[in-house]
């Protein structure tokens, strides 16, 4: 079957997100849009993956629980996981590595964790946005520990990208997919990076916005909606 997806998208709990962006609305959003499924990747946490997974299983829509991870090169790498404890684990292993500087939410906005109703349960103290103590060529081999797959974030953008940062990528970092923005010439960059050929390309929203969900995303052919057929998928090259 051939799915409608949106793999990075940003609740009100990372600081850049939007308060409109609650796992309610940022679901059922997505449901409006005509999405099968979608993955909740706040900046190096999880906490609102529960919520919206409960949400998800209510409107009809797969919920992925995810994280863009910022590496300590400050690439971004959105990280995909099997079920929600796998998720859970992997963000108290990311909360230790990020630098204890305290979230300024006059600054920087606010960091709210919500329930599937969009009460406010909590809020994360420490600033999401900064770099864990977490190298980019480690990232694949910690993710099997984690039981998830990984893959660079919007590689053709000119910050935050393992392309701006390092100048390349290449097979040697272990990925087998990559994302870009709908911006990006996919023949384009294939042809500058070979390795590009033998990954599964996905283009997502990286929403932050309720007007932004799905508004990028791509289509994967899988045979159940489910999220370990998914990953599976993704974890292999082409």
């Amino acid at each position: 079957m051939e799915l409608n997806y949106d793999f990075h998208l940003h609740s009100c709990l990372s600081p850049c997100g939007d308060n409109d962006m609650t796992p309610y609305n940022l679901v059922n959003m997505a449901k409006i849009m005509g999405l099968d499924a979608i993955a909740l990747t706040d900046h190096n946490t999880c906490l609102n993956c529960e919520a919206a997974m409960k949400v998800g299983k209510e409107a009809g829509i797969l919920v992925i629980p995810g994280m863009e991870l910022c590496t300590d090169e400050e690439v971004h790498v959105v990280c995909l996981f099997p079920a929600l404890e796998n998720a859970m684990a992997f963000s108290r292993y990311v909360r230790e590595r990020i630098p204890p500087v305290e979230n300024r939410p006059e600054i920087f906005g606010d960091q709210f964790v919500m329930d599937d109703r969009d009460n406010i349960i909590g809020s994360e103290k420490l600033l999401l946005t900064t770099a864990a103590n977490v190298s980019l060529d480690k990232v694949p081999e910690i993710m099997k520990e984690f039981g998830g797959i990984s893959f660079p974030a919007h590689i053709d953008r000119s910050s935050y990208s393992v392309i701006s940062n390092l100048g390349m990528i290449d097979e040697y970092m272990g990925f087998s997919t990559a994302e870009i923005t709908k911006k990006a010439d996919k023949n384009e960059y294939i042809k500058k990076y070979p390795v590009l050929e033998r990954m599964h390309i996905l283009t997502s929203s990286d929403a932050h916005y309720l007007e932004n969900i799905g508004e990028a995303g791509g289509k994967i052919n899988v045979e159940v909606c489910e999220i370990d057929k998914i990953l599976s998928i993704l974890s292999k090259s082409c």
